[in-house]
């Protein structure tokens, strides 16, 4: 049960490994942001490419029909990646060792929905992977195994959830095997010291220029391709994509230099690429030949 490029590697690595995957279940297509076609998420396309059933209810909750399906096929372990829907109590009994997550952090540390996300915008210096059973409750359940990882300065949201996609469908294998033979040992989480992870909304990508560099590029980063980190200049939105922290001084949202590098409560932000609303991603140099933002100018909330 999958939805995102994320869950991808876990899929095929489970199926060029020779685990027999009974059936995927994913998000029901979506129109495209024009509206013009559905798009099938990247999960039930990999399904399709292996030639494996491919069920994408729009509910679980009620759906009498999955449930019975999921009963009859009297699986041995479902194993859930990104799904992006929570599973009714009634369905966690329907395979014989239950319902295995793997979530993108290390629990009890960001639970929900954005968990690579976050951490990076918090400036955590660590994340990885949890291997967990699911209960009623969201990523509360007893986990088997964690995986950590460092979070580098130049990482994103993109580069941690490909480091952390190639772990997952490396160590799923062992992990499968040792739940399927009884030596799976299942720990309680520390609830108390639980974090969450809320669904990131586009406006949280705002640029207060008022707060440290280091935190602004934590923002860059973890809202890295989408839905980005940006401000406005004149009536148009432009989009950071990649950016570093400079040493120099200066009123917080002013321009500093020719070269785009704004001042912020603490230090500098040195811009690498920018995207101007409607238009490509350009690099720093190739930007500023047209632009309208220079030396003096003002970037807050203008």
């Amino acid at each position: 049960m999958g939805t995102p490029i994320f869950a991808v590697p876990i899929l095929k690595s489970l199926y060029q490994n020779g685990y027999p995957v009974s059936v995927v279940y994913s998000q029901p297509p979506k129109k495209s942001s024009r509206g013009m076609k559905t798009q099938k998420s990247p999960v039930h396309l990999m399904a399709e490419t292996l030639n494996i059933e491919a069920r994408t209810p729009d509910v679980l909750k009620g759906n009498s029909i999955e449930e019975s399906f999921l009963k009859n096929l009297d699986a041995d372990l479902a194993i859930v990646v990104a799904y992006g829907k929570l599973l009714p109590e009634s369905f966690l009994n329907l395979t014989k060792k239950g319902f295995i997550n793997i979530h993108a952090s290390i629990l009890p540390s960001w639970r929900g929905a954005a968990p690579i996300q976050r951490a990076i915008i918090n400036l955590d210096k660590k994340t990885g992977i949890s291997v967990m059973k699911i209960n009623n409750k969201l990523d509360s359940g007893p986990v088997c195994n964690k995986y950590e990882i460092e979070i580098k300065k130049q990482d994103n949201s993109e580069t941690i959830s490909e480091k952390l996609s190639l772990i997952a469908s490396e160590k799923i294998l062992d992990e499968i095997d040792d739940i399927i033979d009884g030596k799976a040992n299942f720990i309680e989480q520390e609830h108390d010291k639980a974090t969450y992870a809320n669904k990131i909304e586009k406006t949280e990508g705002k640029i207060n220029w008022n707060i440290k560099a280091e935190e602004i590029l934590g923002l860059i980063n973890g809202l890295f391709p989408s839905p980005g980190a940006w401000f406005t200049f004149k009536g148009e939105r432009y989009k950071i994509l990649k950016a570093e922290v400079g040493n120099s001084k200066g009123e917080p949202g002013i321009v500093l230099g020719e070269n785009l590098e704004i001042g912020c409560k603490e230090g500098s932000l040195k811009i690498i690429e920018i995207q101007r609303e409607g238009k490509k991603v350009q690099k720093i140099g190739e930007f500023l030949l047209g632009s309208r933002i220079k030396k003096g100018s003002n970037l807050n909330n203008v």
